[in-house]
């Protein structure tokens, strides 16, 4: 086992060097929670509206789901798309097990309870008034809804930074439907944590390092939105 000096040393060399490996990881890791984010954000956004903005059946029902979303484990869903995408399950025909997709989609099922608390948040305390005077202008409902998401944007893109922030660090999930394959699915968590257990600390430290800087810029990120949207 090496020396955590040694190792330190040595995941700083990896970073300022350009490793092959070791930004693959990064760029694995990246690329598949912005496709998660990116596929999540609009049906998350247009959830909220309605959750703020319409009273239907089953609304109430939705909003417990997605509470009761937010404390669901990474691991646990990581379970549930693996009986469901592995051979024997009902989705085995689709061969997404063990691939980007799958991981993909774990993420997104992960970052929607987020995304829809915190944007329903967002757009309920937002003024009525911009939805009842686009309308009353004659715009269309959904020119009306873009009104009120622009008067709320820096309360919605918190809430895209935080979701973001949720999934780029989870481990379970895509630990069980990614299969942690090198040059595949191995991304900065799942990494992380195959090195640690080796005792091969210096790709480990490098990784733990770019989640601590990004951690660090979601979070001034957050920060900086919720203060433009409460002097909005």
């Amino acid at each position: 086992m090496e020396s955590l000096s040694a190792a330190s040393y040595q995941a700083l060399y990896l970073l300022l060097t350009g490793d092959r490996d070791l930004w693959e990881i990064i760029a694995i890791s990246f690329g598949v929670s912005l496709r998660a984010i990116l596929f999540t954000t609009p049906v998350a956004l247009m959830v909220s509206f309605a959750l703020a903005y319409t009273d239907f059946p089953g609304r109430q029902f939705l909003i417990t789901t997605v509470n009761t979303m937010l404390a669901l484990p990474a691991v646990v869903v990581g379970l549930l798309l693996y009986i469901l995408l592995s051979r024997s399950g009902p989705l085995g025909d689709w061969r997404l097990l063990f691939t980007q997709s799958a991981m993909v989609i774990g993420q997104m099922v992960l970052c929607f309870p987020i995304l829809v608390a915190m944007s329903h948040s967002a757009i309920q305390a937002g003024d009525r008034r911009a939805w009842e005077t686009a309308l009353t202008l004659g715009a269309h409902w959904w020119e009306a809804m873009l009104t009120v998401m622009y008067e709320v944007r820096f309360g919605l893109l918190a809430a895209v930074v935080a979701g973001f922030g949720r999934i780029i660090a989870e481990v379970g999930c895509s630990m069980m439907v990614g299969g942690n394959i090198l040059h595949y699915t191995r991304n900065i968590p799942t990494a992380i944590a195959l090195e640690t257990s080796k005792g091969a600390f210096a790709q480990g430290i490098a990784l733990g390092l770019v989640l601590i800087v990004l951690a660090l810029v979601l979070n001034f990120l957050i920060s900086f939105f919720r203060g433009r949207g409460g002097l909005a």
